[in-house]
């Protein structure tokens, strides 16, 4: 195989996750007033999670089905790992059919900045969950989601 042909096939393979990847925006101190300033008046859902975490994947599996379910629910995931892994943290979200989603990864190595930007009160537990309404009163939940609570408020706030 000459080198142009074997370059040609080896980014055909690579496309998709460079291309799920790239969707992922880095998240930084001023990155919560971009997800918010939109949003003004319309409910919506924020989940943290990141990769290492078992429950996140169970809340993103939960918010995928539900997602199915409620296709006008507007739903922004954070993921608390380094910039770096955006395309491990893509091809989970890939994987769960949460494309649709609009995607953030932390890209500063402070933290805790990033924590104090989205929520003062938030230490870093994961998975932490933001319910906000129209009002942009939120309902925080930290932990696993729960499947019934979390359908009866997209059905209060979203409908079918």
């Amino acid at each position: 195989m000459n080198i142009p042909v074997f370059a040609l096939l080896a980014a055909c393979l690579l496309a998709p996750l460079l291309v799920a990847a790239s969707e992922i925006q880095p998240f930084t101190p001023t990155s919560m007033q971009k997800i918010v300033a939109p949003r003004q008046g319309k409910p919506f859902i924020l989940g943290l999670w990141s990769l290492s975490c078992t429950h996140c994947r169970e809340d993103l599996a939960l918010l995928s089905r539900l997602a199915a379910r409620y296709p006008k629910a507007d739903l922004v995931l954070i993921a608390a790992d380094s910039v770096e892994e955006s395309a491990d943290a893509a091809l989970v979200l890939d994987k769960l059919q949460l494309n649709r989603a609009e995607q953030w990864i932390f890209a500063d190595p402070f933290t805790e900045r990033l924590r104090f930007s989205i929520d003062r009160t938030w230490r870093g537990e994961l998975p932490r969950t933001y319910f906000y309404e129209a009002n942009h009163r939120a309902k925080i939940v930290s932990g696993k989601l729960n499947e019934a609570e979390t359908e009866a408020w997209l059905k209060q706030h979203v409908g079918h």
